[in-house]
């Protein structure tokens, strides 16, 4: 009897002691909320941008457009819809109004909306029909509505946010769930403001007190997530360019107080006390309204996968824009290469071949079958293979069974828990050798590796380094096909067309006139000279695989070998001209604005416009022009102003600058830089060129 009963007591102090062992992990640091989780958990969704400068031809309204201009003859928010759920996206966020002030809803609070309009005779809804399609395709709907209002006339008054709390309140109210409402950052400058004509500026951390607006966006909408560029800290981040990337390394932390620098947007703050998550907002084409101009501008199949693996593979979310048409639907190119996308990405990460495979581990959290490695490989998002708590670095091996060849890797963490890993290695076993594929810092929701392809009989992924006890939620591995990306095509200074493959080992044909290349068409093999406008098309081509790459399709307007820059000897300063927009010349250190560029055409041209390419490096001062002049002269003495104004948004989405107006013979122009986003006096020039008639 008394062996009985020790046996008993013993049996029960070890299911005790399992028991203690096996329990979850507890939480590091940290987490989401489910709010987070939800949106995270989207990966992937649209922005659409439309307004009254839409049919301007503008980055940004000025906020004295006449409304009647908006109008969107075939609108149909259920092409967007479509579109955007047969690319894959789970939810679409409108520009419900802008920074010129025009509602595409029937604002009660303003006259200047689609209700004082020709357009649907006053009754049109723009975000009725946007929350209608969304509903009817399965999509989410999302609110951005500017802060910045250059129409109306409170703004920069206490007054106003009362308004735009109005306006909120309307959206959030009217038009059922809302998943993300969305701030943008430009706040104060000139504008229309009721007619004052006049620069208005705010202090953006005190003048929205945010706090009681989130208040009430939180009442209106408990679901939602927040994005605010402009002031306290939302649920979500910007990370700090439009350029369509986050950090390599990407915590989804930051601090709830405290300035935020560019690092701590790209790169998130390891040492953050709270959750915020990156979103990657980039726009399908260089800007984001819709101009004529980019047509041929739209990003490549190869750029938008780039796209892909900068965001949603580096535990970002991707909210990719189309700028809609002035007649109110989705261009036809923006929609091939956003269903191109959607091809391609479903086709590179269908078939995981870590499911059929066997794993072990080099630790399991108290030899339970309830954290094992088979966790990590089932495909399941709420399992995962755990380590003991005092086990930071440990590794996984898949074996394959046979030889298999793969190029891509993707691993998640568990983040309910916390993000943890800071570092982590993958090898394959070829040859009877560990072979070092790739290497890589943090996790999170979601991280993606690109490596040449290999064949190989094991994978090991290693994790290196980690702020606690490993929780790995899934493991992929792929295979994904090569994809050519176009060629880069510029014309230097003496009229030569250089044209430059991404693969070095591509063959590139070209045309001059205007037509499609083939791989029939003209082989380049060295610079082509060439004189007077010219119009170039050129395709990458592998001859193994017999694929072609997208198009490159450049339009050069007269050559610059006879320009000159006035007063300047220096040639570095022929940088403005190579036809290279990775390399620039700065002027201004010793002057004060305003600072001049003037230019000898070398004779007299008929100019109709001119385009500026800013210098972009952020490791030193960009001097990129915001408010400029531009002017003409026959003798450089007597000079006439043809043009002047903004480049809206070139801080934030530093692209070509183009403008466009009357023809004027002159044989020397002069761009006059009066403002830089640094509020300095140094300019940066990475190219510069005219539009002429001749």
């Amino acid at each position: 009897m008394r062996y009985f009963l020790f046996g008993v007591i013993f049996s029960i102090l070890s299911i005790g002691f399992n028991y203690a062992q096996t329990k979850a992990p507890e939480v590091f640091g940290p987490v989401p909320n489910e709010n987070q989780m939800r949106w995270q958990e989207m990966e992937y969704y649209a922005f659409v941008h439309f307004s009254v400068n839409t049919y301007t031809d503008m980055a940004w309204g000025k906020g004295d457009e006449d409304p009647k201009i908006f109008n969107p003859t075939e609108l149909d928010c259920r092409q967007w819809a479509r579109i955007c759920k047969d690319a894959g996206m789970k939810g679409i966020i409108i520009t419900a109004k802008h920074h010129s002030g025009f509602c595409l809803w029937p604002s009660e609070y303003t006259d200047y909306s689609v209700k004082n309009i020709p357009w649907r005779d006053g009754k049109g809804d723009v975000v009725r029909e946007m929350a209608d399609a969304c509903k009817e395709y399965g999509l989410k709907l999302g609110i951005y509505l500017s802060p910045w209002d250059r129409n109306h006339p409170d703004y920069g008054k206490p007054e106003y946010i009362t308004y735009f709390r109005n306006q909120l309140t309307e959206l959030l109210t009217n038009y059922g769930p809302i998943f993300e409402v969305w701030f943008d950052g430009a706040n104060g400058g000139s504008g229309y403001y009721g007619g004052a004509n006049e620069t208005r500026t705010i202090d953006r951390t005190t003048y929205y007190e945010w706090s009681n607006t989130y208040s009430l966006i939180r009442k209106l909408q408990p679901n939602i997530v927040i994005w605010n560029d402009g002031g306290d800290r939302g649920d979500l981040r910007w990370v700090g360019t439009e350029a369509g990337l986050v950090g390599e390394t990407n915590w989804s932390l930051l601090n709830a107080k405290g300035e935020v620098e560019w690092g701590m947007l790209h790169w998130g703050l390891e040492t953050g006390d709270s959750w915020v998550p990156a979103e990657v907002n980039t726009s399908i084409r260089p800007e984001w309204f819709y101009h004529q101009n980019e047509d041929l501008k739209v990003k490549t199949l190869p750029q938008l996968m780039e796209t892909y693996y900068h965001s949603i593979g580096r535990n970002g979310t991707l909210l990719l824009n189309f700028p809609i048409i002035p007649n109110g639907l989705i261009h036809e190119n923006d929609e091939k290469v956003a269903l191109e996308l959607a091809k391609t990405v479903k086709e590179a990460f269908t078939v995981n071949l870590a499911e059929k495979a066997k794993a072990e581990a080099s630790n399991v959290r108290g030899n339970s079958k309830e954290f094992g490695v088979e966790k990590a490989i089932d495909g399941k998002k709420d399992t995962y293979w755990a380590t003991d708590d005092n086990v930071k670095t440990a590794s996984l091996t898949i074996d394959f069974g046979k030889p298999t060849t793969f190029n891509r890797f993707m691993v998640q963490e568990y983040i309910r828990l916390g993000q943890r890993v800071k570092a982590f290695v993958i090898e394959a076993f070829v040859d009877g050798n560990w072979k070092e594929l790739a290497k890589a810092t943090t996790i999170g929701y979601k991280r993606i590796l690109r490596f040449p392809s290999v064949q190989a009989t094991q994978l090991r992924f290693t994790i290196t380094d980690s702020k606690s006890s490993l929780v790995i939620s899934n493991i992929g591995i792929y295979s994904a096909s090569q994809i050519l990306d176009a060629p880069f095509i510029v014309r230097n200074q003496a009229g030569e067309i250089i044209i430059t493959p991404v693969d070095a080992e591509s063959l590139v044909f070209y045309t001059l006139d205007g037509s499609a290349p083939t791989p029939k068409s003209k082989k380049y093999t060295s610079p082509v000279q060439t004189q007077g406008k010219v119009e170039v098309r050129a395709i990458a081509f592998d001859h193994v695989s017999g694929k072609s790459s997208p198009e490159c399709h450049e339009k050069f307007d007269l050559p610059r070998k006879d320009w000159k820059i006035v007063g300047v000897d220096d040639e570095k300063a022929n940088a403005l001209f190579d036809g290279n927009i990775s390399t620039a010349w700065h002027q201004g250190k010793d002057k004060k604005m305003p600072v001049d560029l003037v230019i000898d055409l070398g004779n007299e041209l008929k100019i109709c416009g001119f385009r500026y390419y800013p210098y972009q490096n952020m490791w030193e001062p960009p001097g990129v022009i915001t408010n400029y002049q531009f002017y003409v002269s026959a003798d450089n003495v007597e000079w006439k102003l043809l043009d002047q104004g903004e480049f809206s948004n070139i801080k934030n989405n530093p692209v070509w600058q183009i403008k466009k107006f009357s023809p004027e013979k002159a044989r020397y122009f002069k761009l006059r830089a009066l403002r830089n986003t640094a509020g300095n006096d140094y300019i940066g020039y990475a190219e510069v060129d005219v539009f002429t008639t001749e």
